[in-house]
């Protein structure tokens, strides 16, 4: 885990040549030297002077020192100083705006609505994106249909405050008239709006335990069914991933040791899920994570950014992954715009 920094830690000096070490890095993907900072340095310092500023951060691990290079790269904790203090967050650019607004239609409905967000977000990053759909457990729960599709088939149709609707089909085993449907379906409207989902889920059992349904064995199947009624569906299922050809593009996936990597990142889900779901437990809105600050020994090559969208408490996230030398500046405003878009979108009834 990278150690937590203190901004005054480094004096001015040391911060201005680690800002521009990290951002000379970041630009070229090329180890930095002294003579290279001198040259670039708003201040006159000679590159012997730099290259003992940057011998200092190196032994307070800062940056590191490649055995093939002359030059510094930034380590983990040098990254982390950089994005809490140094960072200077680039405005989204028009055309990126005008491009996301363009290619981004709320006709498309919600999940192919994600998958497309999740390409155009891979596009214009130049990374691997991830989209998570809306966590709907957390949603609140507004009213219930029971809809007969067949004679042992019920359709249930739960809508959540924010907007969205969530179906389950039911097999039944008989036929049930529409008066006890209607019936049950007042009772259970009266006894659970204004729960989240998970709350249903939970209490499910003693919210309907008085009610009298011998007849049907209705409020029995919903009891049984409680977890694939009011949960949210398999993990899988809940983020899109798109960019790969993006990724493997970068500079660092020229050794074919970090190209094996990124093919396994990609090609476990389980891996994104996970860190998807270390960003939900921090409970910010936007969370950015680099190297060996994500627990998954596959992922400790690269950085996270995530933003949050919310639609009216259900929540989901839009992020990317790429290299430690991922261009934060230029995430931070993109991710935080492509999650507001998605909360616009998808909340337009």
């Amino acid at each position: 885990m990278v150690t937590p920094v203190d901004p005054e830690q480094l004096s001015e000096r040391e911060r201005d040549i680690l800002r521009h070490v990290v951002h000379n890095y970041i630009q070229t993907a090329v180890p930095i030297g002294s003579r290279y900072i001198s040259k670039r340095f708003e201040k006159q310092l000679s590159p012997a002077t730099i290259r003992n500023v940057m011998s200092d951060l190196e032994d307070l691990g800062f940056l590191s020192h490649p055995h093939t290079s002359a030059g510094r790269v930034p380590t983990d904790l040098g990254y982390r100083y950089y994005v809490d203090f140094l960072m200077e967050v680039s405005a989204l650019s028009g055309r990126q705006k005008n491009e996301i607004e363009k290619q981004l239609d709320p006709a498309l409905g919600g999940e192919t609505l994600l998958r497309e967000t999740s390409r155009l977000l891979g596009k214009i990053s130049k990374q691997l994106s991830i989209v998570s759909s809306p966590h709907v457990a957390s949603g609140v729960f507004e009213k219930l249909e029971l809809i007969p599709i067949a004679t042992s088939k019920l359709l249930v149709v739960i809508s959540i405050r924010s907007g969205l609707v969530k179906t389950i089909m039911l097999e039944v085993g008989v036929e049930i008239p529409r008066h006890s449907l209607e019936q049950i379906t007042r009772v259970l409207n009266e006894r659970l709006v204004g729960l989240t989902l998970q709350q249903v889920r939970e209490t499910f059992a003693e919210r309907v335990r008085d009610v009298q349904d011998d007849k049907t064995g209705l409020v029995r199947l919903f009891i049984d069914s409680v977890d694939k009624l009011f949960d949210d569906v398999k993990e899988h299922d809940k983020v899109h991933i798109s960019g790969t050809q993006n990724m493997i593009d970068q500079p660092e996936f020229g050794d074919p040791r970090n190209f094996r990597s990124v093919i396994e990142l990609i090609e476990n889900d389980d891996i994104i899920v996970h860190l998807l779901e270390k960003h939900d437990e921090l409970e910010k809105d936007f969370v950015i994570t680099i190297g060996a600050e994500n627990n998954d020994e596959k992922a400790k090559e690269y950085s996270v950014v995530t933003a949050t969208y919310n639609l009216e408490g259900v929540m989901g996230r839009v992020g990317i992954i790429g290299p430690r030398r991922m261009d934060y500046a230029k995430a931070v405003p993109l991710v935080d715009y492509v999650a507001k878009s998605i909360a616009r979108l998808l909340g337009t009834k």
